[in-house]
């Protein structure tokens, strides 16, 4: 396959190229502001800019949109940008796609829902309680009903390798290792499906191989709040200094509502795919400690 990947500079973008590179398809992936050496640039707010990558010359097979505003307490204040880089982006790679005649696959969230009852199957009522997820759910629901063939899958939670290891786990790791003192109040009311963005990858070539579309829930094997999550990672080391404060999620006073118990049931995935091993968050930060 021919796969074009906006937003390959971040967690699962880098994932997702390496692992689709590794797997023997041409794949050309993309930033805006972080480059990195294996990326092209592209804005997909901007689809005339000329400095962008050629993708009509390309012609992909797929389209990933991997790029999204995902700072959630940002959107809140910030909704217009939001929806441009959530939204517009979607509805542009939507029409890029369309030109291409590639099939597009979209990255959403948990965040579609209220987090009242879950974990989540596919067919859950959605109810967003935030702009991110509210913009989110808004550019699934468009790339669905433009490209009835899109494969939605919605994630949650995401850690693993990252250029810039800016995810809640890496984060834990550096710190850590570099001796430092960590400081972390967290709720413990919120719970959800910790996934590392290589067996997101992973799972998104399985579907595409297949031809899958439609929305699929992709989550890791844990299911925590976020005391627990930040507790197994620092239970491998041992030496760690830390101060551990739990909270409830009204006492942060956090901008955006969050789901609390969100998070996936990814029975859809598991039927259609009972042999494949989702990894944990233990035997990810095992294979990481020095």
């Amino acid at each position: 396959m021919k796969i074009f990947i906006s937003g390959a500079s971040g967690l699962l973008g880098g994932n997702c190229l390496k692992h689709f590179t590794e797997q023997g398809h041409e794949v050309i992936g993309t930033h805006l502001s972080f480059a990195t050496p294996d990326t092209v640039y592209y804005n997909t707010l901007e689809p005339s800019n000329p400095d962008n990558f050629d993708v009509a010359a390309f012609q992909p097979d797929v389209i990933v949109h991997c790029g999204a505003l995902t700072h959630v307490d940002y959107c809140e204040t910030n909704v217009a940008e939001s929806y441009q880089k959530t939204v517009q982006s979607t509805l542009n790679l939507i029409e890029l796609a369309k030109a291409c005649k590639a099939k597009l696959v979209y990255i959403s969230t948990d965040y579609v829902f209220d987090g009242n009852s879950g974990p989540y199957t596919e067919s859950a009522p959605v109810n967003a309680l935030s702009v991110y997820g509210q913009h989110k759910l808004e550019a699934e629901t468009k790339a669905l009903a433009e490209l009835p063939d899109t494969l939605v899958l919605r994630i949650t939670n995401v850690y693993g390798d990252e250029i810039r290891g800016k995810n809640f786990i890496a984060r834990i790791i550096q710190q850590c290792e570099e001796g430092q003192k960590l400081t972390l109040k967290l709720p413990y009311d919120q719970f959800a499906s910790p996934t590392n963005a290589w067996d997101i990858a992973r799972a998104m070539l399985v579907l595409l191989t297949d031809g899958q579309s439609g929305i699929y829930h992709i989550g890791g094997s844990d299911y925590m709040n976020r005391v627990e999550l930040a507790l197994r990672v620092l239970s491998y080391y041992p030496n760690a200094a830390y101060e551990l404060i739990p909270t409830d999620t009204k006492s942060l006073n956090q901008p955006a509502a969050r789901p609390l118990l969100g998070g996936f049931v990814k029975a859809k995935f598991a039927t259609a795919y009972p042999d494949f091993l989702f990894g944990t968050v233990d035997s990810y930060v095992a294979s990481k400690v020095k």
